[in-house]
């Protein structure tokens, strides 16, 4: 089911019979047709068990179930939308950067401290993000929220990429990441205050980096 972006802030879903997607909750602006939605209180595709770790770190962010025979428009906050099209890879993003994700995907919650050991758990309390991230698995269309617009950035194990973590949005691939310090590097390049980090990630996938260091 893919989106289609009607400009930086709005997309337009077509949903048929059979069909559907999830939403974050508040982000339907308009629709046309015999459409419903329904509060969903288990997670998406993967169950409740899913997001029993969210829900225990009080990270979990609603969502609404989106079925019927019609077209919706959302959008959420003023925030700038990124479509992402997945072919049976998994993408990795904070729940509350969810603006709507075909039906069709599995979703799941992993814990930070699984990509990068202790490490992790620092970059989730660094970025703001807390100790768990969402996962989403399959073929079918994602749309994100990132202020100031995203830019896709490839990553190859001869090039990795280095992010700043506000800046970081999500990625998806065979990708691994971890944090470390950087002397100097967020006075030079960066606008925080504090101690210098920096995110690696490297593999093969591509990375997502807002143009901006703002949180939603």
């Amino acid at each position: 089911m893919p989106f289609r972006k009607i400009n930086s802030r709005m997309i337009e879903a077509v949903i048929a019979p059979g069909q559907r997607l999830f939403s974050q909750r508040g982000a339907m602006l308009a629709y046309r047709g015999d459409v419903s939605f329904t509060p969903n209180m288990q997670g998406g595709q993967g169950g409740i068990t899913s997001m029993i770790g969210r829900r225990v770190a009080g990270e979990a962010t609603p969502l609404m179930t989106v079925e019927g025979n019609g077209t919706v428009l959302f959008g959420h906050g003023g925030h700038h939308v990124q479509v992402i099209e997945l072919a049976g890879d998994t993408l990795y993003v904070e729940a509350d950067r969810l603006l709507a994700f075909d039906g069709t995907l599995q979703q799941g919650t992993m814990f930070m401290g699984s990509q990068g050991g202790v490490m992790g758990m620092v970059r989730g309390q660094v970025t703001g993000q807390g100790l768990f991230t969402t996962t989403l698995k399959g073929h079918g269309s994602v749309a994100v929220m990132a202020h100031g617009g995203v830019i896709e950035v490839p990553i190859t194990p001869q090039r990795p990429v280095h992010v700043d973590p506000q800046a970081y949005v999500a990625h998806h691939g065979d990708v691994r990441n971890k944090l470390s310090t950087a002397l100097g590097w967020r006075d030079m390049v960066g606008r925080g205050s504090g101690e210098a980090f920096q995110l690696e990630l490297s593999g093969s996938g591509a990375v997502y980096v807002q143009a901006s260091e703002e949180k939603l």
